[in-house]
């Protein structure tokens, strides 16, 4: 045992209290032992340990050992990270053609990130998913709170998973979630000034289709309905002039803006992961704690939490002082997050463009477009991305070439 990882054990010793972790080698709804190596566990955060997280960590399919690890973050607040694990970029799914409402089959995603990376998918904050906590204040959660419990969890499971700490680590999160990214970074930064350990190899983060600021990126909702011609140009300028520009959040008093304004919404499915996650012989495979949870949900809307940080542009803007990479991409036809929304505010920081608007290809077809942006040593890509899963594997080899 080398000093690093004496140090490291040592630290766990005094980080060790309420957690815990199991390797699950097979699961039901999948025919056979498991292709990938698949953990699931508990680490304890919170002034007192009284906030239990719960996580699935899903080692890299090609080199573990050198390829980068990814801390991942599902949006919400409080949407569980079995969301990603399944239904985005993880390497399982489920078999939604052939549900028939009983316990689903689980396949193979051949377009999973681990194919490239180390992730780890956590339900964040507290009431989240399999996520509990042991007092009744421990659910009171916030944007700020949440940052630096994520962070505490970082610390602990880097410190049970040793082998990890000197792989390049990433930050990444969609929809609320990348609310949350650029203020973990901020904590990892600031850990490693104050010489917390272990010291995060820690190089940079990655948003899809993410909350920066809901002024520009929920604003700009109107305008992109009206681009791809979803609403006419007579509703979009009686908008437009109505609400002098201001789509979110209108002023409640302004009655012709509130008439001329319509509810988006995107309709979804995520029954099969209700029946599955319920199943009791789901969660003894994964080793959750009895008694903990009693009505898995995929996002709890129910829990107390507080959105006291608006807007997260600050943090770019001290982070385009460091030797930084940033992705951020975004769905070409999203309309809840629609793209002009991070165009928008990333112009905003007055960035160098360092490559200009262009398409990017996979196989000869264009997959998306993309531009890039510098500061110093600091490095922010900007990217669409075709609304065809095909492209999702191609755009984890992007994720790669970023990351390297």
């Amino acid at each position: 045992m080398n000093w690093i990882q004496l140090h490291a054990f040592l630290l766990l010793l005094l980080f060790n209290n309420g957690t815990s972790q199991s390797i699950i080698g097979a699961l039901p709804g999948y025919s056979g032992t498991l292709p990938i190596k698949l953990e699931t566990g508990y680490i304890a955060v919170g002034e007192n340990d009284e906030r239990q997280l719960f996580y699935y960590f899903v080692e890299s399919e090609d080199n573990p050992n050198v390829d980068p690890l990814l801390f991942w973050i599902t949006g919400g607040p409080g949407c569980s990270g079995l969301s990603s694990l399944v239904y985005e970029i993880g390497p399982l799914a489920f078999d939604i053609a052939d549900f028939d409402g009983s316990l689903p089959s689980i396949l193979r995603n051949p377009y999973s990130w681990t194919k490239v990376a180390n992730i780890i998918f956590i339900d964040w904050p507290v009431g989240s998913g399999f996520s509990y906590a042991n007092t009744a204040q421990g659910y009171s959660s916030s944007d700020s709170k949440s940052s630096k419990d994520n962070y505490t969890f970082l610390r602990k499971w880097l410190l049970k998973h040793p082998r990890f700490i000197k792989n390049r680590l990433y930050v990444g999160g969609e929809s609320y979630g990348g609310k949350l990214v650029p203020m973990i970074a901020m904590e990892i930064l600031l850990g490693n000034k104050a010489g917390l350990e272990p010291q995060m190899s820690f190089q940079g983060y990655i948003i899809g289709s993410g909350l920066t600021d809901p002024n520009i990126d929920f604003n700009e909702r109107i305008p992109y309905a009206h681009r791809m011609a979803l609403i006419s140009d007579e509703y979009f300028e009686s908008a437009k002039v109505s609400c002098d520009g201001k789509y979110y959040n209108p002023d409640p008093n302004n009655l012709r803006c509130l008439n001329a304004l319509q509810s988006i919404q995107e309709p979804q499915n995520y029954l099969t992961s209700y029946v599955w996650a319920n199943d009791p012989t789901v969660q003894v495979a994964l080793h959750t704690r009895k008694g903990t949870v009693t009505d898995w949900t995929r996002c709890n809307h129910s829990l107390y939490y507080e959105e006291d940080v608006e807007s997260v542009l600050q943090y770019y803007k001290l982070f385009s002082n460091k030797a930084f990479e940033v992705l951020i991409y975004n769905g070409d036809h999203d309309m809840v997050a629609p793209y002009m929304g991070p165009l928008k505010w990333i112009r905003s920081l007055n960035m160098t463009v360092f490559e200009d608007w262009r398409p990017w290809q996979v196989d000869g077809q264009v997959a998306g477009y993309t531009e890039k942006y510098k500061k110093n040593e600091f490095f922010l890509t900007f990217a669409t991305v075709k609304a065809r899963k095909v492209f999702l594997c191609s755009f984890s080899q992007r994720i790669r070439k970023t990351t390297n």
